[in-house]
């Protein structure tokens, strides 16, 4: 990367960090759309890449999260998420439509979604690798207590081949607050690659709660995933969960397909 677009992606992530700060979280959340730990990687430079991201919680929360908030119980989740390769360092994202089918709801569009993720280019060939994504939501009134949320995504992680391990220090918030309300919804990921083509996972997603005061353990949620990937002209990721928490879903499935379009 030359000088002048190290600078350009520096300029980049402080202009979206310190809109991004002055966010807080959304009140409770509904289902989630999507469950991925991310690795850095992006789309290559001039592509466009499609995910279709599925979920089905089997066994789930039964209580709504909010009034008139989807049940998870029994609910398929996900969306659709396009992305554009613009730079080694950048890629721009768009989640439309979000969705879900329920049993109490029927199908419903749960709204879209904005993204920009900054990497450190060609994070599949570095040892050490890192970035950070943004995201800025529009939500239906079933999906999220709050009409607008946002989510900051550090990204950090180690390719120590065949193993991988990430973590990622999400922060979740809405607009309508200040930066020690921000919530702490950690996720991350150790994978052995069997293969070029195949690998097994295990992941873990927590919701802490807000920064400034997390919540007791019994009100969090906990999650730990058995994952595959397989790599391909289309990739597949899939899995599942297990809540630990009285707070968590108790079983979840996800399956995910990716594959570029040009």
């Amino acid at each position: 990367m030359t000088h002048s677009s190290r600078k350009s992606c520096l300029v980049g992530l402080l202009t979206v960090v310190a809109a991004a700060a002055l966010a807080r979280p959304a009140a409770a959340q509904g289902p989630t759309d999507e469950i991925q730990v991310y690795d850095a990687g992006i789309t290559a430079p001039g592509k466009f890449n499609l995910t279709l991201h599925t979920n089905f919680t089997p066994d789930g929360i039964r209580v709504a999260a909010f009034p008139g908030a989807i049940i998870s119980n029994h609910s398929f989740d996900g969306g659709f998420e396009w992305a554009y390769g613009a730079r080694p360092w950048l890629e721009f994202g768009l989640y439309l439509p979000l969705y879900s089918a329920t049993s109490q709801d029927g199908a419903t569009i749960n709204g879209g979604k904005l993204r920009l993720l900054f990497v450190s280019p060609h994070a599949d060939e570095r040892t050490f690798f890192y970035g950070a994504n943004f995201e800025f939501s529009y939500n239906s009134a079933r999906w999220d207590a709050s009409r607008y949320t946002s989510e900051i995504r550090p990204i950090f992680g180690w390719h120590i081949h065949p193993w991988d391990f990430i973590f990622n220090p999400i922060l979740d918030n809405s607009w309508a607050g200040g930066f020690a309300a921000l919530e702490f919804n950690p996720a991350a990921r150790v994978a052995y690659h069997i293969n070029p083509r195949w690998a097994v996972a295990a992941e873990q997603y927590s919701g802490l709660g807000p920064l400034r005061q997390f919540l007791p353990g019994g009100q969090q949620v906990q999650q730990v995933w058995a994952a595959f990937d397989h790599y391909g002209t289309t990739d597949i990721e899939g899995g599942v969960g297990f809540g630990l928490t009285t707070a968590s879903d108790k079983i979840t499935l996800k399956l995910m397909f990716s594959r570029d379009l040009n």
